[in-house]
């Protein structure tokens, strides 16, 4: 009895925690949604639906993207909710595995452009751009996965299957100013050797 109380009380402190990160993003006019939430080792959603990762709440999450804080918050009152984000509007997100992540922000550390960063459970790292810059060839044929319009992507401090969402870098850190997409892909193309954009990460690296 006493670990059962232990687990509700831990589980609706997370939840306290969500509905408190999504109100403060959504008063900074980040896109917010509402996610469904594990149960077990699958996600649970409407219909029944299982996945592999959270998706939207409402089925006409597109519609709701740029709700006001005071209605974002009445979504986690009381509610299980994992957090996402609606990427194409305003944000993107560029995807990639731990290793080129790492090398990646050693790259944007070294010439004083922070970048928000999260991580996942799965050892993936998603580095946060403003949208409208499409994804280079030579980044998707590394596995780089661009995130745009009419997708999403999970925000901490969700739960995952093996985990919890993770910042590795918080928005706080960087001023909660979001870079463009051409310099994080420059970042990325520079910590794989390969031919970058000529934008101003290329020009303070060779300089460094």
């Amino acid at each position: 009895m006493i670990s059962s109380d232990r687990s509700d009380s831990w589980r609706r402190a997370f939840q306290v925690e969500l509905r408190a990160e999504a109100i403060g993003l959504a008063f900074r006019g980040w896109p917010v949604l509402p996610g469904t939430y594990p149960a077990g080792s699958v996600w649970a959603g409407r219909d029944g639906y299982a996945a592999s990762g959270p998706v939207p709440v409402h089925a006409d999450w597109q519609a709701r993207v740029g709700t006001a804080a005071e209605v974002v918050a009445t979504w986690w009152t009381g509610q299980p909710h994992s957090l996402l984000l609606a990427t194409g509007a305003g944000f993107d997100a560029i995807e990639v595995d731990v290793d080129l992540g790492r090398e990646a922000a050693r790259v944007l550390r070294s010439v004083g452009v922070p970048v928000p960063i999260i991580g996942t459970p799965d050892s993936r790292w998603l580095f946060l751009t403003t949208s409208g810059g499409a994804l280079g060839t030579d980044l998707a044929a590394a596995g780089a996965v661009l995130h745009g319009a009419g997708e999403w992507i999970t925000l901490p401090p969700s739960p995952a299957a093996h985990g919890v969402v993770h910042w590795r870098v918080k928005p706080e850190v960087c001023g909660w100013r979001i870079p463009d997409s051409r310099t994080v892909q420059d970042a990325l193309l520079t910590a794989l050797g390969l031919p970058t954009f000529d934008s101003l990460v290329t020009e303070l690296v060779a300089a460094d």
